[in-house]
């Protein structure tokens, strides 16, 4: 009987480990690199996918989420000073151009830049997170590539954005054939974030919810203050 009792006992504590162990699909601070590609004023004018106050809104959760959990970021441009323009200021918000080496670039690859391609290799992971302008273009190529190579790819749909609805949807069902996983730039946060009791990132998580998140940054905003939760 007490040979039962222990088998049994056993059996629960295994099945409890096994439940709370997570997917290693999951995104988590350690495993990835970002990369942040073209978020430039001149990639955003013909914007039809995604409206531009949305998709900076996106961008700044992106950005804040790699800066609050240390993720190793790549921040890429393309003919900057020629004809693309500055990055967006939710990126320079949490990666200043005074202190980050952003990677300017000729080439519509990033992955066939020399300079770019060094700096995300050499962070040292083999699964990526790309997100950027434009999805049929300037993300289609380093995602097809560096899946090519053998990396994990993930895709933040709606922190990337295209020319027509049409070209965006195309992009991002081609990568996904290929074998990329979509995800949201909301998701990318809270997926980091994982659980509430991580009291070292919670309040740099709700700010930045509730400056970019939308609707439900309002929500926390009014449980924050009206729950005092």
């Amino acid at each position: 009987m007490k040979n039962l009792f222990l088998t049994a006992a056993l059996l629960i504590t295994s099945m409890t480990a096994f439940a709370q162990k997570p997917s290693p699909k999951l995104l988590n601070p350690t495993n990835h690199t970002l990369v942040l590609v073209d978020y430039e004023s001149q990639m955003a004018f013909p914007l039809q996918s995604i409206t531009v106050d949305q998709l900076r809104n996106n961008t700044g959760l992106v950005a804040g989420a790699s800066k609050i959990f240390k993720v190793p970021t790549v921040v890429t441009t393309v003919a900057e000073k020629t004809f693309s323009g500055p990055v967006f200021p939710e990126i320079e918000e949490f990666y200043p151009k005074a202190t980050s080496n952003y990677i300017d670039r000729t080439t519509m690859n990033t992955w066939e830049d020399a300079n770019a391609y060094k700096a995300i290799i050499g962070k040292g992971k083999k699964t990526i997170v790309f997100g950027g302008l434009w999805t049929s273009v300037c993300i289609v190529g380093p995602v097809l590539s560096a899946i090519n190579d053998g990396y994990t790819v993930y895709v933040i749909t709606d922190a990337s954005g295209d020319v027509s609805k049409e070209a965006h949807e195309m992009a991002v069902t081609r990568m996904v054939q290929a074998g990329a996983t979509p995800i949201t730039s909301l998701q990318y946060l809270l997926e980091l974030q994982r659980d509430w009791a991580r009291q070292e990132t919670y309040k740099a998580v709700t700010d930045l919810v509730k400056k970019y998140g939308g609707a439900y940054g309002v929500g926390v905003q009014y449980a924050h203050d009206m729950l005092k939760h």
